[in-house]
């Protein structure tokens, strides 16, 4: 393919994140605007809380916290993985980005016996303005962040100064980070209450003493980040982070540690550009639309390939939906398309139906007569995220069999075979328009990822589709 980049990322935490955030953003800063990619990474760390060693801070066996990473950087919108916005201003000096950040913070009861009787502390997202100055003597970056989702109802402010060093094909970013946390954000994660029961319920441990946090508090982070550029594509990168807990935080009868230290480890895949830099002029601006609509299958998304195409026994529901596709690398091989698809779940009266927002990245290859150059199928395997306005009954019904969570947020995967019309119908037909078969599938990635509510499980839906090309 004319271009497509793989990066492999180790790191610790880097500069670009928030204090409560225990992971990195894939970083973006020299991609050429309108680059789009996939990734993956696994965020692992130090819990401040007592007895916890999960970095979820939850009750399972996951060492490690898997996240997938949607990837952009446009002349205006942004997306870093965990972090996504708008860029105000985007000069060679100054950059003032409107932006919303995942914090990974939390604490659920159910890590540990000791914590029976507390109420959760959930996750959230920050959200605000970040301004970062640019100069020969390094970076400095300014930011304001507070919570949207009215969970820790709190702030954070933080002030980084880096410089990186270019030598050869390294870059090495030193860099040091002050940040300051609201009295309410504090209070939120660290306070212990009276809520406790008297005696605790596991016996033989003794209640957490009440604690109230006072004020807002201050703490540092120091680190380096540094990548190596082993081609035009691939880049290994490898960071590290050591931060202090707030003193306000530190007095909890919670918290055991008085310093952090976080990581990353994970992978990023580059497909063009949707400024179309990318494309031969004979395909610039290609674009598709796309109508689909199934139902709801009983197997899960491998068996389904292999023919399992009953409808589920559980309950009789179906999607229908618009997909635009915009081509962002005409391949050799493989052609990348960006996809956006707008689904309606049809819930046959379970419950109200509800519409479904799907973005993800499209890699499809084609299938040639070996006697000429036509063209006699398409196969293609997506990767994006799905966020439906409720959860699906059917993942409804079979977490409740299973005793699982669900969520509102899970990773996307599609399949897709389409054969051209003119192959099918001869003149009634068109070479740029296709008939085939979709399986669209909703999971948790095996409750692997953190971000994605530790969901195992998810759906899948079997439809039909017609597509062409404009």
């Amino acid at each position: 393919m004319r271009r497509i980049g793989v990066g492999l990322l180790f790191g610790f935490s880097a500069p670009f994140v928030t204090a409560a955030s225990l992971v990195t953003e894939t970083p973006m800063a020299e991609a050429p605007p309108g680059t789009v990619g996939l990734g993956f990474g696994f965020r692992f760390g130090e819990s401040p809380y007592q007895g916890i060693d999960n970095v979820a801070s939850v009750n399972n066996d996951n060492g490690t916290d898997l996240i997938p990473l949607y990837l952009y950087e446009g002349k205006y919108l942004f997306a870093h993985g965990t972090s996504a916005g708008i860029h105000l201003v985007n000069h060679d000096w100054l950059k003032l980005d409107l932006i919303g950040r995942y914090r990974f913070d939390r604490l659920e009861p159910e890590a540990d016996p000791a914590y029976l009787g507390l109420e959760s502390r959930r996750q959230t997202v920050d959200g605000g303005l970040e301004a970062t100055i640019k100069s020969g003597f390094g970076h400095l970056r300014l930011g304001a962040l507070w919570d949207l989702l009215d969970r820790h109802q709190g702030g954070e402010f933080e002030a980084t100064y880096l410089y990186q060093f270019r030598p050869g094909r390294w870059r090495i970013t030193p860099y040091i980070s002050y940040l300051y946390q609201t009295e309410d954000l504090l209070n939120y994660y660290y306070s212990v209450p009276s809520e406790i029961p008297t005696p605790p319920i596991e016996p033989g441990l003794p209640p957490f003493p009440e604690y109230t946090v006072t004020s807002g508090d201050d703490f540092w982070r120091i680190g380096v980040n540094s990548s190596f550029q082993l081609s035009a594509g691939w880049h290994l990168y490898a960071n590290l982070a050591w931060e202090t807990v707030p003193d306000e935080a530190k007095a909890s009868p919670m918290v055991e540690r008085d310093h952090l230290l976080t990581g990353l480890v994970g992978a990023t895949y580059y497909f063009g550009d949707l400024q179309q830099t990318q494309v031969g002029a004979e395909r610039s601006g290609e674009w598709s639309l796309r109508v689909t609509g199934g139902y709801t299958a009983e197997e899960t998304f491998h068996k389904v390939h292999r023919g399992a195409i009953a409808a589920s026994d559980d309950v009789e529901t179906y999607l229908v939906g618009l997909t635009v596709s915009r081509l962002l690398d005409d391949g050799e091989i493989l052609d990348a398309w960006g996809r956006f698809s707008l689904n309606r779940r049809l819930e046959n009266d379970y419950q109200d139906d509800f519409f479904e927002y799907v973005a993800y990245v499209m890699l499809m290859g084609t299938g040639y007569s070996p006697w000429s150059e036509q063209e006699w199928f398409r196969y293609g395997f997506g990767f994006g995220f799905s966020y439906a306005e409720k959860v699906p009954i059917v993942e409804q019904v079979k977490q409740a069999q299973r005793g699982r969570d669900t969520a509102h947020f899970l990773n996307y995967l599609e399949a897709t075979v389409d054969f051209p019309t003119n192959l099918l119908l001869g003149n009634l037909g068109s070479k740029d328009c296709y008939i085939g078969l979709t399986i669209v599938h909703r999971s948790g990635i095996f409750a692997n990822a953190d971000i994605l509510g530790n969901v195992s499980g998810g759906s899948d839906v079997l439809t039909g589709h017609v597509e062409c090309k404009i």
